[in-house]
């Protein structure tokens, strides 16, 4: 059994020569699917973007299920590695070498470590039933491509498309090796002293969450895995449980830890996606960039515009960024702002090279009015045109502010997944509920902006009208 996730936070090189043999020979893994190594391929991946969830606790624990669970199948004692992604999303799936991804955000909407248990059961049974080499070769690599490409770049229509185009290849043929995988994955839950029903519980839980997504956020969700949402698939995934009833032993076992000991702590979230300002940095998730502001300038950003201030007492001035529309014909840095925007008051303007963007600085011509110096630049990113406005007012110096302004031009970036961890804040904190309380007074309480209430309800499968009981354990959020 390969050494758990987080004590070997090292790349492995991809199988070849005598050992894809030895496994070809003995571990009887599909040639298909070794010839891709799609796992640990991913899993490297995963590992230069720093996108493995740094807790080993959570690395140990999914691990000890996942082995429990292989104990009583057919790939008893063969190489699977699990692993849990610092994703703010509801993910999880398999690859053809045994490898098992499950998101920290699945785990926050789960109850009990039998619905872990169900879902890494359900993944497993994809590669007990050899499916990455039965399907059309590309459809997991595409969507987790396009997630690699969202965490790698500045927004997540690379997840949207690569969502979209999966979507058509599961709809021809994924309903078979679903249902095939339910199969083996109740009866690996049943076998591993896991109820069952918590099959349909989890069901019910990820359905809740993609209707959430889908008709309060309007966002595309991921993880289409034992959604069951053909009638046909549902009616026979009740089948599988009530026929392994008779499977049941008379007590079910230990779990392997207190699974709501496990979630409080658990990072939750992506912060950062609506924009954070820390110590004059802005961070922007959902667009994956990062500007730092002069020393001390006071950040403040908008829905369409990030700018900054000196304090108080101080020049009077502004830098401010805005994410524009890209042009309508290709177009470089310069013909941008001379022929989409139209500018004739430009001076002394240059090329520029932001890390790998392009992008074209100038100054402003100051005609009339109180300004000493106005500054401006446009920056080319992932699509997105990224423009900055300088202006120093009345009291500074107009050398010192240029230069101020090159370097907030310059600090522009990619943000990586440790810029995330630094700002993502938010932990799921355990509580117990006392009588007569709601979400809406529970949502008062938490640093969500937006959807806070629906969020607890989905979060503790109360979506969308439930509300706590005196007593449970309920899931909020510090």
């Amino acid at each position: 059994m390969r050494d758990r996730i987080a004590s070997v936070m090292t790349p492995i090189p991809p199988l070849r020569g005598w050992l894809r043999l030895w496994l070809v020979m003995f571990c009887v893994v599909p040639v298909a699917a070794l010839a891709a190594g799609d796992g640990a391929k991913i899993y490297n991946e995963y590992l230069e973007k720093e996108v493995i969830y740094p807790n080993e606790e959570w690395q140990d624990y999914v691990t000890e299920i996942g082995e429990r669970l292989l104990a009583h199948s057919s790939d008893a004692g063969k190489p699977y590695t699990f692993v849990v992604t610092d994703e703010p999303f509801v993910n999880a799936y398999a690859t053809g070498d045994g490898y098992i991804f499950v998101s920290r955000g699945i785990l926050a909407h789960f109850q009990s470590e039998d619905e872990l248990a169900a879902v890494v059961g359900h993944e497993i049974g994809h590669v007990l039933g050899r499916h990455s080499a039965r399907r059309k070769r590309g459809s997991m690599l595409g969507r987790v491509a396009g997630i690699l490409g969202w965490i790698g770049t500045s927004t997540s229509s690379a997840v949207n498309l690569s969502n979209t185009l999966t979507q058509a290849t599961l709809a021809g043929y994924g309903r078979e090796f679903e249902l095939e995988a339910d199969e083996y994955g109740v009866a690996l839950v049943t076998k591993a002293g896991y109820n069952p029903r918590a099959m349909l519980d989890a069901i019910q839980i990820l359905r809740d969450n993609d209707n959430f997504q889908r008709t309060v956020k309007n966002r595309p969700t991921i993880y289409h895995g034992i959604l069951g949402s053909h009638p046909a698939h549902e009616k026979r995934l009740h089948e599988l449980v009530a026929q392994s009833q008779h499977l049941f032993p008379d007590e079910l076992a230990d779990p392997e830890r207190d699974f709501f000991a496990m979630l409080d702590g658990l990072t939750f979230g992506d912060e950062a996606a609506t924009g954070v300002v820390k110590d004059g940095i802005y961070y922007h998730g959902a667009l994956r960039l990062l500007i730092k502001f002069p020393q001390g300038w006071d950040v403040r950003a908008t829905p369409s515009e990030v700018f900054g201030v000196p304090p108080a007492g101080g020049a009077k001035a502004q830098i401010g960024v805005k994410r524009q529309s890209p042009p309508d014909e290709e177009q470089t840095p310069e013909e941008y702002l001379t022929k989409t925007l139209r500018r004739d008051d430009l001076e002394n303007g240059e090329e520029i090279q932001v890390g790998p963007y392009p992008g074209y600085l100038a100054e402003v011509a100051v005609a009339s009015g109180s300004a000493q110096k106005r500054m401006i630049a446009v920056l080319y990113k992932d699509g997105g045109v990224y423009l900055f406005n300088g202006e120093l007012g009345s009291g500074g110096d107009p050398e010192a502010f240029a230069k101020e302004f090159r370097e907030t031009v310059m600090s522009f970036r990619a943000m990586t997944a440790s810029d995330l961890r630094l700002v993502n804040n938010q932990k799921l904190k355990i509580i117990t509920a006392e009588p007569g309380q709601t979400y809406a007074q529970l949502a008062r309480t938490v640093p969500l902006k937006v959807y806070a209430e629906e969020t607890l309800r989905v979060i503790n499968g109360h979506h969308p009208r439930g509300e706590p009981r005196a007593g449970d354990y309920i899931k909020v959020i510090e």
